[in-house]
């Protein structure tokens, strides 16, 4: 019988495949277990049409990724830190980054912004910011102490 996989499984493959198993194997453990459903015509339409709308979103996704990493690779960001004028008080995070760009109008999360070192210090680092899998814009970010 053929089935539709729920989730990944092991000895039958991953989530989404169509795969024959013994009728008893279907009805007792695979269907009961919410492992997999019978194929159907209608499942297998239902499938191919989520298949479909998945490789949209996807295609989607990358498109957005480009479109930041044009927007934003090469550019300079200005963040801005309480100092005393030449040492900043604590250091500069993902999140105080993440914060900078919600300023200017882009909405990223502090999770994809990568630094290479600790930023203890004012002055130009440079960063770099996940857009999509294998898109990463490199930015420079440049630590200015706050004008009273």
């Amino acid at each position: 019988m053929k089935v539709i996989l729920i989730q990944d499984f092991k000895s039958l493959g991953k989530k989404g495949d169509i795969v024959e198993a013994n009728d008893g194997y279907v009805k007792n453990y695979l269907v009961p277990k919410k492992i997999a459903i019978v194929a159907t015509k209608e499942a297998q339409n239902s499938r191919n049409q989520k298949i479909q709308n998945d490789i949209k979103k996807e295609e989607e996704r990358k498109q957005a990724g480009q479109e930041l990493y044009n927007k934003i690779n090469g550019t300079e960001l200005v963040v801005k830190v309480k100092s005393n004028g030449q040492k900043m008080y604590g250091s500069v995070t993902t999140m105080d980054i993440s914060n900078a760009f919600k300023e200017i109008g882009f909405e990223i999360d502090k999770k994809d912004i990568k630094t290479k070192e600790t930023i203890k210090n004012l002055g130009k680092y440079t960063i770099e910011v996940w857009c999509y899998k294998g898109i990463t814009a490199k930015l420079t970010i440049d630590v200015q102490p706050i004008v009273a």
